[in-house]
């Protein structure tokens, strides 16, 4: 058998890690155990000692993307932070094609992937939103990142990549005011 890849000792993060090269190369329905241990060169039982199977490397995959995005900051003013967590996951969604579908559908999310959501809500209810405005925005937000990384990955090779930036910065800023304007008292 040959040696892991690399030379490196397996574990856990580095049997993750591998996952999330292969899926970034094959796409995430590809991705199988067989396939993973000949991408660590490894045997695929040895792949068993470290998670318990396909579910869990997938917890794992989308807890290692939610790990790639900066997370917002409730001292800085909330649309700076929420434009910079934005931005953030749409670049880690860019690097990761296959995340977008699963980044929301984990059954036993890691608890990193929790204490991202938790931040993002720290931001909004610091600036003074109400609690049901937090759940619409974080919403609003998180579907048009998800389905702006989706768009794109469905685009040609080849789009202009700053075109795809304005039209994302439009969005974002349509989504921002939007919220502004919702958490407003009326006069």
């Amino acid at each position: 058998m040959p040696a892991p890849q690399s030379g490196r000792e397996l574990d856990r993060a580095r049997v993750i890690r591998g996952a999330v090269e292969l899926a970034d190369d094959i796409g995430v329905d590809a991705l199988s155990i067989r396939r993973l241990a000949e991408h660590l060169g490894v045997g695929p039982m040895t792949i068993y000692h470290y998670v318990d199977g396909k579910e869990s490397i997938i917890d794992g995959m989308v807890a290692a993307v939610f790990a790639e995005i900066t997370l917002p900051s409730p001292e800085r003013p909330w649309q700076d932070a929420i434009r910079a967590r934005s931005r953030s996951a749409r670049a880690a969604l860019r690097r990761h094609p296959w995340a977008a579908p699963l980044m929301e559908s984990r059954r036993a999310p890691h608890p990193g992937i929790l204490a991202h959501h938790e931040s993002v809500l720290a931001v909004w209810l610091a600036a003074g939103f109400p609690l049901v405005l937090v759940a619409h925005a974080a919403a609003a937000m998180d579907a048009f990142v998800a389905g702006f990384a989706l768009h794109e990955a469905a685009l040609p090779q080849g789009q202009p990549d700053d075109e795809l930036d304005r039209s994302f910065e439009f969005g974002l800023d349509v989504i921002l005011d939007a919220l502004e304007r919702a958490a407003s008292p009326s006069p």
